[in-house]
């Protein structure tokens, strides 16, 4: 049975567009390369890559890598009723992911509605489908982070980003006409290769590598909350090379059996919470320098939405049979800083 399972797997990954597509949003992206990459790197080329492709800082995070096509966004669904393609998985990771925009209704539009469109499609064609969804649904931490179906409905995010993905998680729960298969990975604080494009919003080693460069210091936010140091504010800190591992392996299982996993919401961190005082101190030992760090002000527009702990519960994946072991802070900090900040290499 397992050798017949790796057969149909390997059958997915070479196919002709129009049999066997994969459909992966948000591709010029931070995540969605990476996740065009890992694919590329396993054998996958017939995947429909999806996004906003006038973003021209981008280009370089999917112009080289191997794709059937190449859809802007907001054409996805004409093309899709169009040519009629047979689409085996859709990986959705397009969004607005910018915490500090407050406008509601473009969290609205691209968040929630479009995800909803893509989920109606999936339902439609009987494809399985993997979202992204986020911590940063879980709010200020108060009802802790299980990764359980009643929880949603008690969050209250910190802002209109967490807000829309919150709302898409409990409409999906809701929903009795589902995909085979539906997984909403809640996304704990990643870092890697290719974020480059996303400034205020790229993580705290990808600003300290730029701040070491330019000054020899890093500064993080001072702690404005009695129960942390400074620097001492722990987050679930996942290297984004350990969330397309993840991805693949849930994809790979449900295109074979859609009933092979539980279809639900899942968390993906490490399971351990880390200080940014260790994150910025791991960046300088990737450049084999000694940590100097100063630390200011958080900016009052985000002191009051701030995030002092996060730490994912796993153990939900864990018990589907995920057990591949995650980078450290250290190991998955090194690899990025030394291969490809250092480097200027894309993933």
């Amino acid at each position: 049975m397992e050798e017949e399972n790796i057969q149909q797997i390997e059958n997915h990954k070479n196919a002709p567009l129009g049999d066997g597509g994969i459909i992966v949003t948000g591709a010029a992206g931070f995540i969605g390369s990476c996740m065009i990459q890992f694919l590329n790197d396993n054998g996958y080329r017939n995947i429909i890559i999806v996004d906003d492709f006038g973003v021209e800082e981008k280009r370089r995070n999917w112009e080289n890598k191997q794709f059937a096509e190449v859809i802007e966004r907001q054409s996805l669904f004409e093309w899709l009723a169009t040519n009629n393609p047979k689409i085996d998985a859709v990986i959705h990771l397009g969004a607005r992911t910018d915490t500090t925009e407050f406008n509601y209704e473009i969290h609205q539009a691209l968040n929630v509605e479009y995800s909803q469109n893509i989920w109606q499609y999936c339902t439609e064609n009987k494809v399985p489908i993997i979202y992204a969804s986020s911590a940063a649904t879980y709010g200020g931490g108060e009802f802790g982070y299980d990764d359980n179906h009643e929880l949603p409905f008690q969050l209250q995010p910190l802002n209109p980003y967490g807000v829309s993905k919150n709302e898409f998680d409990k409409w999906a729960i809701q929903q009795t006409e589902t995909p085979p298969f539906w997984a909403g990975l809640k996304f704990f604080n990643i870092y890697g290769p290719n974020e480059y494009h996303k400034g205020r919003m790229a993580s705290v080693i990808w600003h300290s590598f730029n701040q070491i460069k330019a000054n020899g210091l890093v500064k993080l936010f001072r702690s404005h909350n009695p129960n942390f140091k400074d620097g001492e504010q722990l987050r679930d800190f996942v290297y984004v090379k350990d969330l397309v591992k993840v991805m693949l392996w849930m994809m790979e299982k449900s295109m074979v059996n859609s009933q092979a996993l539980t279809s639900g919401l899942y968390n993906l961190g490490t399971g351990t919470a880390c200080s940014f005082y260790a994150l910025a101190s791991a960046t300088f030992r990737g450049l084999d320098l000694e940590p100097n760090i100063e630390f200011v002000d958080m900016p009052l527009d985000i002191r009051d939405k701030y995030q002092y702990f996060t730490e994912a519960n796993m153990q939900k994946l864990h018990n589907a049979g995920y057990t591949e072991p995650f980078y450290t802070l250290e190991t998955g900090v090194d690899d990025y800083v030394r291969n490809y900040l250092s480097a200027n290499k894309i993933y």
